[in-house]
């Protein structure tokens, strides 16, 4: 019971510290449940990419934002790799 405890408290923290920005449209997930997937994982969601970025999240369309993260040199994530990220190995 207790290392099931800790593996859950290790997995609720796989994001912590991590700042992503989730920008165009997801197929497999709303910008909600995007959002509350990383709040959950420890990480923070954040509107505007900056140099305190860690990932943002692209979907279609994904405008300037991905743009600015190009730039920055920040590391882009599509969907899939998102839900690899988020996927607690068994």
């Amino acid at each position: 019971m207790e290392e099931q405890t800790q593996l859950s408290q290790t997995a609720a923290m796989t994001l912590a510290g991590k700042t992503f920005v989730v920008t165009g449209t997801l197929e497999g997930f709303s910008r909600q449940e995007a959002q509350r997937a990383i709040e959950e994982l420890g990480g923070k969601v954040s509107g505007s990419v900056s140099k305190n970025t860690d990932y943002v999240l692209v979907g279609e369309n994904p405008g300037s934002k991905r743009d600015k993260a190009v730039k920055l040199g920040i590391r882009i994530l599509n969907e899939q790799e998102f839900t690899e990220m988020i996927s607690i190995e068994e």
